[in-house]
């Protein structure tokens, strides 16, 4: 399940529609309007398998991994989003839930930087 956040602008929320990208927003389909950053993360514990975009940088954070979801930080652009979304989901290393739960991931227009549910050392990939 697919779920973005509020700050994610509704044209980008519209465009992963036209591309067949199915997702939830906080606040529209799921969740509640005005959700505070602290109730995030215990809503994606009732979920199953969630992934969470979201372009607030305060979610990269390595205490956050849990095998149950998935966090993708997005730092691009508001109009840049619903590319870099469909990018990440359709990325080699990326491209199951089997292969993103248990990651923050920390989106750029240069690579990726990810932390692995008990990992030790954070990982950085280039775009391919």
């Amino acid at each position: 399940m697919n779920i973005l956040d509020e700050n994610i602008p509704e044209s980008q929320r519209q465009l992963l529609r036209s591309w067949k990208i199915r997702s939830q927003q906080i606040g529209h389909e799921i969740g509640r309007q005005g959700m505070k950053d602290e109730e995030i993360i215990p809503f994606l514990h009732t979920l199953r398998q969630a992934i969470f975009f979201t372009r607030d940088l305060g979610f990269y954070k390595r205490q956050l991994c849990h095998i149950n979801y998935c966090l993708v930080v997005l730092d691009v652009g508001q109009y840049e989003v619903a590319s870099f979304i469909k990018r990440i989901l359709k990325h080699e290393r990326f491209n199951t839930k089997a292969k993103r739960m248990g990651k923050v991931i920390g989106l750029k227009r240069t690579g990726l930087q990810l932390w692995h549910a008990h990992a030790e050392r954070e990982e950085f990939f280039e775009w391919n």
